[in-house]
């Protein structure tokens, strides 16, 4: 395992990379309010923070990443458009899995720029790639704003594509969800009698929920179940789409060819292509780099358009060398009236320090 100073040390020559291509160095403070941003990170990075509070701070937590806090000093103070690097420590709670590092460094390069989200997107994928030469790596992109479009399309309730929005980072919950909606899950007797009123049980109310908030559930569930099931046609396509797994190029032309019958992706399909144009001309090989329609669904939950990720060949065992994706409407939440379009990409020095040992 590489040493502190080692890690340190290759962190600051990444982030130094960084600064010469014109990114400025910030340094978000190591506590975080967590009363305010907490919520911006989704339900598996919640679970695995750490929170501690005080009288005159409140509720505060050690930074599980860098990027919630850049978006939002930028948003507060930032002109634009922006570059930002950054090198230091972040925390995240390993209890189901203790062979994980609970602490480790990050070196981050965040974009905020209106003018080409394209090019922007590029800009980040190629610097981390340019950086990672040295290591035989498989880079793998995604959109998860395909899938979003998709869902915002549907031809069903707004609660349904709230909750299918909710879960798209949780694939079983989502998958369980459609299959719901679109009536391949057969009611439960006591959800049937529950929902027909027959059911009047007179227990003592046990947990936090009050009985308004019990009695404007039942009320939405019995709203839900007038609504007809998502078609199956739809439930197909959607399938297709997660299945998507090809180069680039290949992977396009099952987009255009799935648009045909989902035409609310054309604008998304449109920026995946503009983007594999970017790509290539900053010199990537797009014919061999890889597209899933799923990838990115178990990261960060403020991710809504590109994703990537680059992994170890040889050392599939490690965790990814560099993630990263867009993250437009974060800037939106955090901006209060203000957006901006915004892409980033994290590495991890002390993950590359040990592949190069074991090479």
């Amino acid at each position: 395992m590489p040493t502190r100073a080692e890690t340190n040390a290759k962190a600051a020559q990444l982030r130094a990379g960084f600064e010469a291509q014109g990114a400025q160095a910030v340094e978000p403070p190591i506590l975080q309010p967590a009363d305010t941003l907490l919520d911006l990170y989704g339900e598996d990075i919640r679970a695995r923070a750490y929170v501690t509070s005080d009288a005159l701070r409140g509720e505060q937590m050690l930074r599980p990443d860098f990027t919630v806090p850049v978006v939002q000093m930028h948003m507060a103070i930032g002109a634009e458009p922006a570059r930002y690097t950054y090198a230091g420590e972040v925390f995240r709670r390993q209890e189901n899995d203790p062979a994980r590092a609970n602490e480790y460094v990050q070196v981050g390069y965040e974009v905020f720029e209106r003018a080409d989200p394209a090019a922007s997107d590029a800009e980040v994928f190629a610097l981390i790639a340019n950086a990672l030469e040295p290591y035989r790596v498989r880079a793998v992109t995604g959109d998860i704003g395909v899938l979003m479009a998709v869902v915002e399309g549907l031809d069903t309730s707004d609660m349904r594509k709230k909750a299918l929005m909710r879960h798209i980072w949780r694939p079983r919950r989502f998958r369980a969800l459609l299959e719901r909606f679109s009536g391949g899950v057969p009611v439960s007797p006591t959800r049937e009698a529950l929902l027909a009123g027959d059911v009047d049980a007179g227990a003592p109310l046990v947990g936090a929920r009050r009985q308004h908030e019990i009695d404007h559930r039942i009320a939405a569930l019995r709203e839900d179940a007038k609504t007809p099931p998502i078609s199956q046609k739809d439930v197909d396509l959607i399938e297709a789409l997660l299945d998507i797994s090809a180069s680039l190029p290949d992977a396009i032309e099952q987009l255009h060819d799935l648009s045909v019958d989902l035409p609310v992706i054309i604008p998304a399909v449109a920026g995946v292509v503009a983007r594999k144009d970017a790509l290539k001309s900053r010199g990537v090989d797009v014919d061999k780099l890889a597209f899933e329609g799923s990838y990115g669904r178990t990261s960060m939950e403020y991710y809504d358009g590109f994703v990537f990720g680059f992994r170890s060949v040889d050392r599939p065992d490690l965790p990814p060398l560099a993630t990263g994706g867009r993250y437009d409407a974060l800037t939106r939440r955090l901006g209060q009236g203000r957006e901006i379009p915004a892409v980033g990409g994290v590495m991890r020095p002390g993950v590359m320090l040990e592949l190069e040992s074991s090479q």
